[in-house]
């Protein structure tokens, strides 16, 4: 199936509900989902710590439709941080989504619950928060929200998807402002004039991003799966005589745990991007979308 039908599918709430009544969840997404539950998700990270893999905690869930909503989905998140902090899992850090806080009721819901989540970050030590990337509708507002934040608070840092246009421009103003960032490569279905519709491009734009980023970044977070990528990462950070603890590699919970643990061994950060919760669907189809392997997994299950 190809990856445009899957991100299609990814939206589509009568997929969703034929999946959830069917039970699939159970058998197809627990190897990229921890769980349904903060007390699973911290089973799953307390073993990739034991294999020498930090983690990033996401409770999934986004565009939430009231600011009732908003607030649950803050406080959820706070609880995340704090029991990160009190299982010694490493400094605490979390993935949000600014959609999850309240961004579609308006940048102000989404700005105050962000606000307060970064507060309780700031009381513990070097607990950080990064601000996923969604769609490019909400690109500028992202970026907006993150800046802002970042003067008031500084533990906080966001994602680039190297799949649009604009992120070569946007690349440029974070690194100037010192913002940690995280380069993915994009999960989204976005039109031509915004998104390299083609692989190539966008793996050229990746590339050419991930020196820049490597380079003058804060910390900078190299997240893709590619080989051929991560060999041409390794090789700048030999050449250019990088530090290996000023950079991390971010690979996502369930695959390739093999070069998870490898890089791991080789003396790099590893950070695995862990999610859980019920809401799976949205998350689970875009990772069927970025990795056709994935789908004979599916596949096979389904046939089950």
């Amino acid at each position: 199936m190809p990856s445009a039908a899957l991100l299609a599918l990814a939206e589509n709430d009568g997929v969703k509900q034929i999946m959830l009544r069917y039970g699939f969840s159970k058998g197809l997404v627990q190897r990229f989902i921890a769980g349904d539950t903060l007390e699973t998700a911290l089973v799953a990270a307390r073993r990739l710590q034991e294999n020498g893999i930090s983690i990033a905690l996401d409770e999934l869930g986004e565009n939430i439709s009231s600011e009732r909503e908003a607030e649950a989905a803050a406080l959820s998140y706070r609880h995340g941080l704090h029991a990160l902090d009190a299982a010694h899992l490493s400094p605490p850090y979390l993935s949000v989504k600014l959609t999850a806080l309240g961004l579609d009721l308006g940048t102000d819901v989404a700005a105050q619950n962000l606000d307060c989540l970064l507060a309780h970050a700031s009381a513990i030590p070097d607990a950080f928060v990064c601000v996923d990337m969604e769609g490019s509708a909400y690109t500028q507002r992202t970026l907006d929200i993150v800046r802002s934040a970042y003067a008031e608070h500084g533990n906080i840092g966001t994602v680039l998807q190297s799949c649009l246009r604009r992120t070569d421009e946007d690349l440029k103003s974070l690194l100037a402002e010192g913002i940690r960032v995280r380069l993915v490569k994009g999960a989204y279905a976005e039109p031509p004039d915004r998104a390299y519709p083609d692989k190539t491009e966008v793996d050229c734009a990746y590339v050419r991003q991930m020196h820049e980023l490597l380079r003058h970044g804060t910390k900078p977070a190299i997240a893709t799966h590619d080989e051929v990528i991560l060999r041409e990462a390794k090789h700048q950070i030999r050449e250019e005589k990088l530090s290996n603890s000023n950079s991390e590699f971010q690979l996502l919970y369930g695959i390739r745990r093999d070069l998870q643990e490898s890089l791991a061994a080789e003396g790099y950060l590893v950070r695995a991007y862990l999610p859980y919760g019920s809401a799976w669907y949205s998350y689970f189809m875009r990772r069927l979308a970025e990795r056709p392997a994935n789908i004979g997994f599916v596949l096979r299950n389904l046939l089950k």
